[in-house]
Order: structure tokens, then sequence, then C-alpha cells
């Protein structure tokens, strides 16, 4: 068995009082306490040091240690101190209440040591950043970059946090959709010795003045004149990509949707362009338009309103 010397581990003289056996503890304890401690080996130093303590704060026990050493655990279990020992020395106890304030001591190291801890794991990790980026439609339709202006959570060598700005160049894949997300992996909050989180980046596509988007796909109202809806014709109609020719059938209705397939937001498949057709009249107050509609008011005998129950007066 290793003899351990609880006197030097202590830094204590072998007449030592009891007081002075506790003011050497408190002292040591704090300089080699694993959770504020600086010193090497301080671990291995805490525990020698709570052994020699365990011994020598217990009259009985430390009186054992001092006539056999190391084997005073099972060579003194019928020791009797001498007649001129200190009768006094012998008979005296510790009280744990003495150590009660060092306790609360101890306790306060252990929580702040915790808090320590779980701010610094916190932070460690790396930890993931959201943020929003607003882009045009025809940004969604062709692709682009961006910068984004962010700002960040940094923390420096000594454990302190500040924020600071930083501008990312940002990718957008054509056909991404609105409030889809981004993942810029790396990109996010550096941890303090290990790898940094990512960033996630959610699309808005700002409102369009007349395309409106579902998913991939793209609507669009289109005004056409009562003479395009009863003749039918081919007019020109705005996509993303420009113009395109739109045959509209004969005595079309307002209301009416046609679709232009493939001309929504490129992907796999791409989406379509819906088309909703809207009857437009004429705000020109022309006497010789008026006698026209006269005209086909009279031919046409039409009730728009039949299916309502309304008759035509």
């Amino acid at each position: 068995m290793e003899y351990k010397d609880y006197y030097k581990i202590m830094g204590l003289d072998r007449g030592a009082s009891q007081d002075e056996v506790k003011r050497a503890y408190r002292k040591l304890a704090r300089k080699y306490h694993p959770d504020v401690s600086k010193e090497a080996n301080a671990e291995e130093n805490f525990k020698d040091l709570g052994e020699a303590y365990d011994v020598l704060k217990d009259p009985d026990k430390r009186a054992k240690y001092d006539q056999y050493g190391q084997y005073w655990k099972t060579q003194g279990q019928g020791y009797n101190p001498e007649p001129g020992a200190d009768q006094q020395q012998q008979s005296q106890r510790y009280e744990t209440s003495d150590m009660s304030g060092f306790e609360d001591f101890i306790n306060t190291l252990f929580r702040q040591r915790n808090q320590q801890q779980q701010h610094a794991a916190y932070y460690d990790q790396g930890q993931d950043i959201h943020a929003k980026l607003n882009i045009s439609l025809e940004d969604s339709f062709t692709g682009a970059e961006k910068t984004l202006q962010l700002q960040m959570p940094n923390l420096d060598g000594q454990g302190n946090m500040t924020q600071q700005m930083h501008a990312i160049r940002v990718k957008i894949p054509k056909g991404i959709a609105n409030k889809q997300q981004i993942r810029l992996k790396g990109q996010g909050s550096k941890g303090h010795g290990h790898k940094p989180g990512d960033l996630y980046i959610e699309i808005h596509i700002t409102p369009h003045p007349f395309f409106h988007i579902q998913g991939k796909n793209i609507f669009l109202k289109t005004p056409i004149s009562p003479w395009e809806a009863t003749l039918g014709a081919t007019i020109k109609v705005p996509t993303l990509a420009g113009n395109v020719n739109l045959k509209i059938p004969k005595l079309s209705q307002s209301g009416k949707q046609m679709r232009l397939k493939g001309r929504g937001l490129p992907g796999n498949p791409a989406g379509d362009q819906l088309i909703t057709l809207e009857i437009v009249i004429p705000t020109t107050d022309n006497e010789q338009m008026v006698k026209l509609y006269e005209q086909m008011a009279q031919l046409a005998q039409f009730n728009p309103r039949e299916k309502l129950g309304v008759s035509h007066d």
C-alpha cells in the first residue's frame, strides 16, 4: 500500500491543531478545486486533499494514522491512546456546522461552473442562423446572386459574445418558390473550438404588379374586348420569358381560364402560366358604338340573368 503523508499533503506539522487543519483545507480546496483551479494535476491533488482531510479532521482516525501510518485502517482497530496523550485532543470532534459556510462556497462554485459549462456548450457547438431574403419574381425565374447583410453573434477568445456585420453572397437557384429555404452549410455562428453552424435563408418573393404565384404556377388576369371574346382572336400576353401569342376561342366568357404549359417557374417539372380572361367594356362615349350596341341588343335577344330566374324586360 502506498504511503501518503497526509500532513505533507496539507502542508501541516504533526502537532497542528484542529483549527489549523480546517484552515489549511479551506485554503487548499480553493486552490485545487477542479472546477476553478488552473493548477496542474488539480483533480488528483484535490482528491488527495479530501482523503487527508477526512483523516486529520477526526481525532480518532488521526491518532490511528499517527501510530500505524498507511495501515491505520486495519491495524488500528484495537488502538488505545497512551496514558500521557492529550485527552482534550482525543475527545475533540469535528462539527459539520463549522464548515457550513465553506460548503456553501463550494456549492456556489459548482453552480457557477455548471452555468459556465452550459453557456460555453451552447456557443461551442456553433449555432444555426435563420434569416429572410426578399427577391423579385424575375429573380426566381432567372436565378440571381444577392448580398445579404447579417448581424451575427461572434465568440471571441475570452468567451465574450459580440455582434458583427457579415456580408454573405447568396446564389438564388432558378425556380425557387416563395418561403422556400436555402441552406448555407458552415455559414452560421462560429463555435469556440468547434465547427460553425449553418445559415438558413427563407426566400420571400415580393408581390408583382400583375403576376400572382402559387407554388410554381403563375397566374395572370388578362383583359379582352367584347368583340375579341365574341369573334375569337389571337392576342399577345406577357410571361416571365417575354410576350407570347394566345389564341382566344370564339364566344369566350369572362372568367374562362387558359393554360400556357411550362411557362411558370422553372423546375422538374416546370410550372404553368394560367390565364384568366376578363371582358372589358370600352369607356369611350362614341355615338356610333352606342348605335351598334343597340342593334346587338335587338338582334341577340340575350338574357344573361336567365339562370337566376329573372326574365328579360
